[in-house]
């Protein structure tokens, strides 16, 4: 079942409607089952880029035309720190605005404390 935390691909739900086209005819176009499908118009699953030209195709349109990109709420990255060293792993992650927007405002208060601290060891190294 779908989480429902990140906003809906709007264009591309909008196109399979005015298309009269079902979740479950883009289902199978992608190879996955409807609920997958759902929970990825829905947002809270990722549209790979392969997923996004299927879809494209099927509702007759440009990738542009239906592709939107989620800012902010995805953080990318990749570990390979496993045994053998040859392995990548790549997670993508949701992570609510709130928390972005808390980790901006802290980050905004520990670049004024080290400016603040610059100018204190720069009174100090000169003696005053």
């Amino acid at each position: 079942m779908c989480k429902n935390t990140a906003p809906p691909y709007e264009k591309l739900r909008t196109l399979r409607k005015q298309k009269g086209i079902t979740q479950q005819y883009l289902a199978d176009i992608i190879a996955t089952d409807v609920s997958n499908y759902s929970c990825k118009e829905s947002g809270d699953v990722r549209i790979f880029d392969d997923e996004w030209e299927k879809l494209a195709k099927a509702l007759d349109v440009k990738v542009e035309d239906i592709k939107e990109e989620k800012s902010g709420n995805t953080v990318n990255f990749t570990d390979s720190s496993t045994n053998s060293g040859t392995a990548i792993l790549n997670n993508h992650y949701n992570i609510p605005d709130y928390i972005l927007e808390n980790q901006q405002e802290y980050i905004t208060l520990l670049k004024q404390q080290i400016e603040e601290l610059k100018k204190e060891n720069k009174k100090l190294k000169s003696g005053k």
